[in-house]
């Protein structure tokens, strides 16, 4: 792994791992990965509301790449992102088979809990920079990735809204 590690010790940072999981996870300032896609209906997958920029299918696509470049671009030297923006979104904005919405959705969760279990490994040095990065850390890539989700996940909950899916309380 190109993350730089620090020997096993007690971990003064156990704080700060478990306050960078609950933001991963969600559910406290905004909602979860889970909740935000519970239930979809597919035949709303790939509408666009009116004046609404983006389909759900292209929102939940553009998170999942987004977030695997951020995963992979912390674990491995050897990982090439995609050309930035068209690499970050998909070419269409309905699903192309029947099966790819629930694949995109698996793949954001394996994709969430691989940086958590990087972020709660107490031997990733959080604050070391990214060896082949150009100043990053493994925090600020948590912290981005936890950023960008949530920001998305709240355009998807206002698509949710907008098509008459979103559950009222």
């Amino acid at each position: 792994m190109a993350v730089k590690r620090k020997p096993r010790r007690s971990d003064p940072h156990r704080s700060l791992r478990d306050h960078l999981i609950e933001l991963l996870e969600g559910g406290h300032a905004h909602v979860t990965f889970e909740d935000a896609m519970a239930d979809w209906p597919p035949e709303l997958r790939g509408a666009k509301p009116a004046g609404q920029p983006f389909t759900p299918w292209r929102l939940l696509e553009h998170i999942r790449i987004s977030q695997w470049d951020i995963v992979e671009f912390t674990k491995s030297a050897k990982h090439v992102s995609p050309e930035w923006p068209a690499g970050y979104w998909p070419v269409s904005d309905t699903p192309p088979a029947p099966t790819a919405w629930d694949q995109s959705v698996a793949q954001v969760d394996r994709d969430l809990r691989a940086m958590q279990r990087l972020v709660r490994d107490p031997g990733t040095d959080l604050f070391a920079r990214i060896p082949h990065g150009t100043g990053q850390t493994v925090l600020r890539e948590a912290l981005v990735l936890a950023d960008h989700n949530s920001y998305h996940l709240g355009q998807l909950v206002l698509l949710r809204r907008l098509l008459g899916a979103w559950k009222t309380v």
